[in-house]
């Protein structure tokens, strides 16, 4: 936490993962031996302490991972696995919901991208928000994914317009801030105006850029063979100073959680150098001029 603080950061996004198997019903998470320590309710909880005792707020963001696909495709092919889904996901995010009430967590996310499942079952959805909203006392996101925000059908249920903001902008190997401030100028005007419609902020749950070539586009095809992408930390730092000049200020904007900080800085896969964390390279800096402003 204090290197977290030290670069100027006042929010942490806590992030439980479950997981779900493509094409089975079943949401597996907090399994003794087989989650990681941060993943227990005991992990989480210790977590969450400490970045209160260290002055920080905090998002619980409870998260999904599908092996091998995404949960944006996350699909069955009958209302009996589906209702098999539902019935263990909503029992995973009460359960977190209770911990996040129970430790007077600031913020809590409902979701993370699931753009096949809103779209098929929304009024599951919508159930489980109120169900949501019996049990945690503070306030609601959920996360879409960053070219389906617009379609999200239960708005008017949640206290922020949350997203991850992975928006390409620029393909270039070392893209400049200026060409990245000039491709954020029309998803700002959507994004704000989506804003004033709804009468809601809008959140980035996830913003974040490799420390790769081309780390201005689209950063999750440059995720595959990421050990084979050149290093380079003026692309993520640029990209980072752009996202930031761009959106500091803007009154409907709420900020954003930075995918991604490790604690032991080991990154995805082994390739810290070459990862979405910032810490020991240029966009350190940028982070730490930003963040003070505020």
């Amino acid at each position: 936490m204090p290197a977290v603080c030290e670069v100027g950061a006042n929010w942490i996004a806590v992030v439980p993962y479950a997981y779900t198997r493509r094409g089975y019903p079943a949401v597996r998470y907090a399994v003794p031996g087989w989650h990681w320590w941060g993943e227990q309710p005991e992990g989480v909880c210790e977590t969450i302490r400490l970045a209160h005792a260290a002055g920080l707020r905090v998002l619980l963001k409870p998260q999904v991972y599908v092996p091998g696909s995404w949960t944006g495709d996350l699909t069955f092919h009958n209302d009996t696995d589906w209702s098999l889904w539902e019935e263990q996901y909503a029992k995973y995010i009460l359960d977190m919901a209770r911990i996040a009430d129970s430790l007077r967590v600031e913020m809590f996310c409902i979701g993370t991208e699931f753009r096949t499942s809103i779209a098929q079952r929304p009024a599951f959805w919508s159930a489980l928000i109120a169900q949501v909203r019996q049990v945690y006392r503070g306030v609601l996101t959920y996360s879409a994914n960053w070219d389906d925000w617009e379609f999200v059908p239960f708005w008017e249920q949640v206290d922020y317009i949350g997203l991850s903001a992975y928006f390409p902008l620029v393909e270039a190997d070392t893209p400049q801030v200026a060409a990245l401030k000039a491709a954020w100028r029309p998803h700002v005007q959507r994004l704000r105006d989506f804003s004033r419609r709804w009468q809601k902020p809008v959140l980035f749950t996830e913003f974040g850029y490799l420390s790769v070539n081309g780390a201005g586009g689209r950063t999750w095809e440059l995720e595959k063979n990421i050990q084979y992408r050149p290093v380079n930390e003026l692309a993520q730092a640029n990209c980072l100073e752009a996202l930031l000049d761009t959106f500091q200020g803007e009154p409907w904007w709420a900020g954003g959680f930075l995918w991604k900080w490790f604690p032991h800085m080991r990154g995805h896969e082994g390739y810290p150098e070459r990862d979405y964390t910032p810490q020991g390279k240029l966009a350190e800096q940028t982070l730490r001029k930003w963040y003070r402003k505020h």
